[in-house]
């Protein structure tokens, strides 16, 4: 849990994965070609998933980009109080239907070629369709969650005010966060479109293929590199619906080392783009989100360190980001966790960084699960909540916890399935 993403660079922190078993059994081998060469391996020490943050853009008062509100937020423990932007409806103000936001969600599976193997995006299409990011279910328990440990645990209560309630996993997400469950009327909706599929052919000196110790193989490409092909496709994107780039067992390395691994997925802005700047301008300007994750495949990431680390949880992870800091400008008091490590001392609003790693069970998956890691779910991420980082105490915002608690409120989606004490107070400084 100690090593993963740095959201969003992209988060600003999914392919027809070709994945082998050390025996040489072929997990997936759709749209698979022969490689030229054996993929080097790489340990489970140096296999750290991440993702990182895309500069974002100043909120201008336009309509040619997503449904959002602005909102702020006294933090008592520093006396600063933080404006942030989210996207949907504002929770503190709307009333009746117009607390319900559909955003149209642009889904361009990408082709990926990379060291002699073809990694399919369409492949997971389906899988990722008929995940909760998109289907609905019962948020009101789970099978399992993640442990203490990061592996596989014990499941129970989660989103006791929705029982009974079918929802999208975005939806049930802020619904929880702002303690509109039950009855409320309020809702986050994603309505996807499946748009035509793009081919990405990665230069030998821009990518190459990894192995884990289990055996799969995936694909290794340089964030910049690929990043500059997002930044393209983003041109011709609607600014008003939500781009999802998905790739299937695509990482990203950094700093030039294909050791440097693996970012998962990221969010950001565009024409802004990654590095930061800013997307001042006069009059009704574009400002485009965007979002890229890759479909984890089972076994890539060590089940008994990082056993939620597999199929949805980098989109997950990304769309709630997106859904909590849809421009990436969103800060706030800097924080500092043991579970994510790697963040160091960050002032970023990015919900998914703190817990990456850290999910839960929900739906039924029926991809692939002939490969011996997978357990016939989906592993949505935790997500921290608003009043975490506010230092809000007690926590009068979000949905109760599960048992009653002197803080009240909940810090994170899991609540008490969240085996971290950390997540059940506020966030500290660094």
């Amino acid at each position: 849990m100690r090593h993963f993403k740095r959201t969003a660079v992209l988060s600003v922190t999914g392919i027809a994965l070709v994945a082998l078993l050390a025996t040489a059994f072929i997990i997936h081998s759709g749209g698979v070609r022969a490689a030229s060469g054996q993929p080097q391996k790489i340990d489970d020490a140096s296999l750290n998933a991440t993702t990182t943050t895309v500069g974002g853009s100043t909120v201008l008062p336009t309509t040619r980009t997503v449904a959002h509100w602005w909102g702020s937020t006294l933090d008592p423990h520093n006396g600063v109080t933080y404006g942030y932007n989210m996207v949907g409806a504002n929770p503190n103000s709307c009333s009746g239907s117009a607390c319900s936001v559909t955003i149209e969600a642009d889904i361009t599976p990408i082709i990926v070629n990379v060291g002699g193997l073809t990694f399919n995006g369409n492949d997971v299409l389906n899988a990722t369709l008929a995940s909760p990011q998109f289907a609905t279910n019962d948020y009101g328990s789970t099978t399992a969650a993640t442990n203490s440990a990061g592996g596989k645990g014990a499941g129970g209560v989660l989103s006791q005010g929705d029982a009974g309630n079918q929802l999208q996993l975005q939806d049930a997400t802020m619904r929880a966060q702002f303690n509109l469950t039950g009855s409320s009327t309020y809702h986050l909706i994603l309505h996807p479109n499946v748009m035509p599929a793009v081919t990405i052919n990665v230069p030998q000196n821009q990518g190459t293929l990894l192995q884990s110790a289990r055996g799969v193989v995936f694909g290794d490409v340089d964030i910049a590199w690929w990043s500059s092909q997002i930044k393209n496709l983003n041109t011709k994107a609607d600014p008003t619906h939500l781009p999802i780039y998905l790739t299937n067992s695509v990482m990203l390395y950094e700093a030039n080392n294909p050791f440097a691994c693996c970012v998962i997925g990221y969010h950001g802005t565009s024409p802004v783009g990654i590095g930061g700047g800013s997307g001042n301008t006069n009059g009704n300007a574009v400002v485009q989100t965007f979002a890229w994750a890759s479909y984890v495949q089972p076994g890539i990431f060590n089940p008994n360190r990082d056993w939620a680390l597999q199929d949805i949880h980098a989109l997950s992870h990304e769309i709630a980001e997106w859904a909590d800091d849809p421009f990436v400008n969103n800060t706030v008091e800097p924080w500092l966790t043991p579970t994510a490590p790697q963040y160091g001392c960050t002032g970023i609003l990015e919900t998914g960084d703190p817990v990456v790693g850290i999910g839960f069970q929900m739906g039924t998956n029926t991809f692939e699960q002939n490969n011996p890691w997978a357990d016939g779910t989906y592993h949505p991420e935790d997500e921290v909540y608003l009043p975490w980082y506010m230092r809000t105490a007690p926590n009068n915002v979000s949905e109760p916890t599960q048992s009653p608690s002197t803080n009240i409120g909940r810090y994170s989606l899991m609540g008490d399935l969240n085996p971290f004490p950390g997540f059940r107070q506020p966030a500290t400084g660094c």
